[in-house]
């Protein structure tokens, strides 16, 4: 159990909240209050708060007092369309910032998470696999070591979170998700910025 003070867990109370609602665990419109939070992770009400607080500013709760909150509809169709470029912008100009930096610890990493994306993409487990597809991009933004970054990103996949779904259920054969990723992977292994730019735009769709 972690202690009131312990920002390391906020934080990771955070993600895991966040994660559930990016994966569709959490549906929009689903109540979430601080009683039930603190009993499932654990923790105070003043952390839950807190996570609820920086959930809020992200677009993803709707914070209502004394009421707790509800996690938050998806953009309409129309800022849909709008979105989608602006994150290929962010994770192009993250690509582009530490393209040259990177090795083989940064490989291993990104090779961890497709290998949890080939096991979700075998068994067909499309939560598992928007999870798997979630932390292989936001470990481009991590490596860029930009929290404002992160947050923009965050906050974007957070308004067409059911897009990552909804594309990966329309794959006939979801293995193909994983190529897709791994080729991306290979891409920056092969240290040509102009066509790791090119594939990494290709696939965010």
């Amino acid at each position: 159990m972690a202690s009131e003070g312990d920002g390391r867990f906020e934080s990771s109370l955070s993600r895991v909240l966040r994660e559930e609602i990016l994966t569709g665990r959490l549906l929009a419109g689903s109540r979430l209050t601080e009683a039930e939070l603190s009993s499932r992770f654990g923790v105070g009400r003043g952390l839950v708060r807190e996570a609820v607080q920086a959930l809020s500013s992200q677009g993803l709760l709707i914070s209502r007092p004394n009421r707790g909150a509800v996690v938050a509809p998806e953009a309409p169709r129309e800022i849909r369309n709008l979105i989608v470029p602006i994150r290929r912008t962010v994770e192009v100009y993250a690509l582009r910032l530490v393209f040259d930096e990177l090795g083989e610890p940064d490989f291993t990493a990104w090779g961890r998470i497709l290998e949890r994306m080939r096991d979700a993409c075998q068994r067909r487990d499309f939560h598992a696999i928007a999870e798997a597809d979630l932390a292989f991009h936001r470990q481009l933004l991590e490596r860029a070591g930009q929290p404002d970054l992160i947050v923009i990103w965050e906050t974007l996949v957070g308004r067409i979170r059911s897009h990552f779904r909804k594309t990966q259920k329309l794959t006939a054969d979801a293995m193909e998700i994983h190529e897709e990723h791994r080729a991306i992977l290979d891409s920056f292994r092969g240290r040509d910025l102009a066509a790791a730019v090119r594939l990494l735009k290709e696939k965010i769709t």
